[in-house]
């Protein structure tokens, strides 16, 4: 693995950058917001980890210029604002995860390595197809059966990811840490909830569902692979 590190404070990047030398991890340090941003554009990295508040530009800030430059690397933003509004603030920018200082490196590194471990959207494959339903990622429009069915943001996400493993089994986990950014179980009924109404208008109006669910494990989009 690949990291870089954007944190200004230098006994946690030290703390930081020890433990993943030590577990045999590649880690970059800078200490600006601006110098980050720059490096995250120019090469590649397996996982960003961005402080929330930095000089020469917020992280938060940073965040959010990546992924209006589409740039997809998974994020973790570190910081000592714990409170819910903040992280969803992060979550929003387009942080995939969120860690509140103090915290465990034990912890950091699960939740790289479970980043790492999410299997990358092919962004060449601008038009998704299952059967009679269509996915344009270029224009965000959903067709089945020439009909064009309008979708909540994360409604389409939901199905993005269903149709991007089509035929293989995504389970409830896999779509609260691809979809949501979640590291962590809500403890509530939040995918089964989207599903249901995602459901409501990918199958609903048709003669046939392409949505499955395997009871206890999630969900397939066409045929189970044997």
């Amino acid at each position: 693995m690949n990291i870089l590190l954007v944190e200004d404070d230098e006994e946690t990047a030290s703390f930081i950058c020890r433990g993943l030398r030590e577990a045999g991890v590649a880690v970059t340090h800078l200490d600006d917001g601006r110098k980050g941003l720059l490096a995250a554009t120019q090469a590649e990295y397996d996982t960003l980890v961005f402080d929330r508040l930095l000089p020469g530009m917020d992280g938060l800030d940073a965040v959010r210029v990546l992924r209006e430059s589409h740039i997809e690397t998974p994020i973790i933003m570190l910081t000592a604002l714990a409170g819910i509004e903040d992280r969803v603030k992060g979550l929003e920018a387009g942080a995939d995860d969120y860690l509140v200082k103090p915290f465990a490196f034990a912890e950091l590194y699960a939740r790289i390595r479970a980043l790492c471990r999410r299997k990358p959207l092919n962004q060449e494959e601008h038009q998704l197809t299952v059967h009679d339903l269509t996915l344009d990622r270029t224009t965000q429009q959903v067709h089945r059966q020439g009909k064009r069915l309008e979708l909540m943001p994360r409604e389409y996400r939901i199905l993005e990811y269903l149709m991007l493993n089509k035929s293989q089994l995504v389970t409830r986990t896999m779509l609260l840490e691809c979809v949501w950014g979640y590291n962590f179980d809500p403890k509530t009924s939040l995918v089964q909830t989207h599903v249901s109404r995602l459901r409501a208008k990918v199958d609903k109006p048709f003669d046939n569902d392409l949505i499955r669910t395997v009871r206890g494990s999630g969900y397939v989009l066409g045929s189970l692979d044997s």
